[in-house]
């Protein structure tokens, strides 16, 4: 089967859930024997990074990229306003990609095209023009949920009006472009239940994936009686900074003063300022780190304080891949068939978070007894090879149709 894989960034390289997300498909399509060639759109969030890990790739995926300017301007939202369209859409329609697509679907044919999110749905029209193949839409999350969530939590009058109206129009476009599929495939069954009951198009549901074989956990781990709480994600996505700056007002203060001894740590990409003011003996910040699994392994209990938020938490399968206890909120672990006190804490309020933070200090094999848990979760439900043979036989069933 020939696959043509439209992201709205560059999957490679892996530095983020969304990135990593679109790779694993992609690789674990290769590794049955298909062929898929990768278009991206690269922008000055996301550029194409070119290493010689980046060559490899690009061979065996026939990466090619166009760069778009999706930089947010207020000349751009103000328009967005004028002509009621939605702002998150409108940045990733481009002429000069849709001219690379026309390229590639003049040249190539292809059985199955992916969209990696709404963003890459603009080219719909352009497909259906130049290409017979049957069109899916990956959705990675509710994405106008996200921004009602963040409206929600907003203080400021004026960026909580500025936040509806881009949930608003993100939300119009997201219900009607769906129709427009042959087929969705909704990465957690909470988000396949809302999309089912908005549109008769055909999906299923296809959670993220990984090699479990590269995630070895570190079998002589002893949990610690203080133990070192970590973050890891990129703050560019409003959620995790959002859960963050809760969680360091909040939350932190309460368990040091309980706990004097414990650590917290955060890395990532594009950590604001304010957060480095904060800095201390007890809690570091590390910026981008060169192996985010070497760093997960390197400390004891994952906090993922999302308030915020849609989908699946690919930190949070990594995470629980290499046996590692995460606490997060309700929100954070949405979208994942696991139970609180076996696989994963949860807790949604200061008080709730010092609860389990107490509960490992005190208990620190419950630590280890969850970080097993979770990775025979991971192996059971999110393994890469099982979930390529599902996305085929999705394919298949669009193209008899």
């Amino acid at each position: 089967m020939k696959i043509l894989q439209l992201c709205h960034k560059p999957p490679f390289p892996l530095i983020d859930g969304g990135c990593i997300a679109m790779n694993n498909i992609a690789i674990g399509l290769i590794k049955e024997g298909h062929q898929v060639h990768v278009l991206a759109i690269s922008t000055p969030k996301h550029p194409v990074i070119k290493d010689d890990e980046f060559e490899k790739y690009k061979c065996i995926t026939h990466f090619e990229s166009v760069f778009v300017n999706t930089s947010i301007s207020v000349l751009g939202f103000l328009k967005s306003l004028i002509y009621h369209e939605s702002y998150h859409i409108k940045r990733f329609d481009s002429k000069i990609f849709q001219a690379k697509l026309i390229d590639v679907l003049k040249n190539e044919t292809f059985d199955i095209i992916q969209l990696e999110t709404i963003f890459m749905t603009p080219y719909i029209e352009t497909i259906r023009t130049y290409s017979n193949a049957k069109i899916v839409v990956r959705l990675h999350n509710i994405e106008h949920k996200i921004w009602e969530r963040l409206v929600s939590n907003e203080k400021n009058l004026f960026k909580k009006g500025a936040l509806k109206w881009l949930s608003y129009t993100l939300k119009r476009y997201e219900m009607s472009v769906l129709t427009k599929m042959d087929g969705f495939m909704a990465i957690s069954s909470v988000d396949y239940q809302f999309f089912t009951n908005n549109t008769n198009v055909k999906g299923k549901v296809i959670p993220f994936g990984i090699d479990i074989e590269n995630y070895e956990p570190d079998e002589n781990y002893l949990p610690s009686n203080t133990p070192e709480l970590f973050h890891i994600g990129s703050m560019n996505w409003l959620p995790n900074e959002e859960g963050i700056e809760w969680f360091l007002n909040f939350v932190w203060p309460q368990i040091l003063e309980a706990f004097p001894g414990i650590t917290f740590t955060i890395a990532g990409r594009s950590i604001p300022e304010k957060f480095f003011h904060l800095q201390s003996e007890a809690f570091k910040i590390l910026g981008v780190v060169e192996d985010a699994r070497e760093f997960m392994l390197s400390k004891d209990i994952m906090i993922v304080p999302l308030l915020s938020g849609s989908g699946i938490r690919i930190k949070i399968i990594e995470g629980m891949a290499l046996g590692k206890t995460i606490i997060t909120t309700s929100i954070g672990a949405e979208g994942l068939d696991i139970t609180d006190g076996v696989n994963i804490l949860i807790a949604n309020t200061p008080e709730e978070f010092l609860e389990k933070v107490s509960l490992c200090v005190k208990s620190p094999q419950i630590c280890k007894i969850i970080g097993e848990n979770a990775r025979n979760y991971v192996a059971l439900h999110h393994h890469n090879n099982s979930i390529s043979n599902e996305i085929i036989t999705f394919y298949n069933s669009l193209l008899t149709k």
